[in-house]
């Protein structure tokens, strides 16, 4: 497939012709589907919570709500996870823990994605009741068991702890470098 960029961090100073060309030879039709998502990520064998997790972040970026992601919502995706501000970031993140889209995010939706999270990463370091127990001790003041997005991202920037660890977890540097190489696992097969 040629020669690609190793650091993500230059990915973005890239000439926008060659992106563009990258996403449609990966692409042809100008559009990712969700199931060409999960075949680009080999999903196959993966869990009910990593599907859905994929789902989640797939929908979060599909911001016309077409059921497709066209080259424009690609580059955006990319650049809010390269170059993203921390306040942008952490936005993206509760948009994708809420689940139910209700404005607030319960102790389920948080311990559902993070358990999905360890299942495509394949890191079980720390169980995700302990993280989710762990952010709502110091983020849930009010114990109400639920946080809004002004809790959340507030909460986040006042621990440097639970900012570190959903950066960490929230990382999805494996996932770009698949789409931005083309490593389509399953053509090898």
């Amino acid at each position: 497939m040629g020669s690609y960029s190793s650091n993500l961090d230059d990915i973005l100073e890239e000439d926008m012709h060659h992106w563009y060309t990258k996403f449609m030879r990966e692409s042809p039709s100008g559009l990712i589907t969700l199931f060409e998502l999960k075949t680009m990520l080999d999903m196959n064998g993966m869990t009910e919570e990593a599907s859905s997790y994929v789902d989640q972040v797939f929908f979060t970026f599909d911001m016309d709500g077409d059921g497709y992601l066209d080259f424009v919502e690609y580059i955006a995706a990319i650049s809010l996870l390269l170059k993203g501000e921390v306040n942008q970031k952490l936005k993206w993140y509760f948009k994708l823990f809420d689940q139910d889209g209700n404005g607030k995010i319960d102790k389920d939706e948080l311990e559902t994605i993070f358990k999905a999270i360890q299942d495509i990463t394949r890191s079980y370091e720390i169980p995700p009741e302990t993280i989710v127990t762990l952010i709502y001790e110091k983020i849930d003041v009010k114990g109400e068991g639920e946080l809004t997005l002004e809790e959340f991202i507030s909460g986040a920037k006042e621990h440097p702890d639970i900012m570190d660890m959903l950066t960490r977890m929230m990382d999805l540097t494996h996932v770009l470098e698949i789409i931005v190489k083309g490593q389509r696992r399953n053509a090898v097969n």
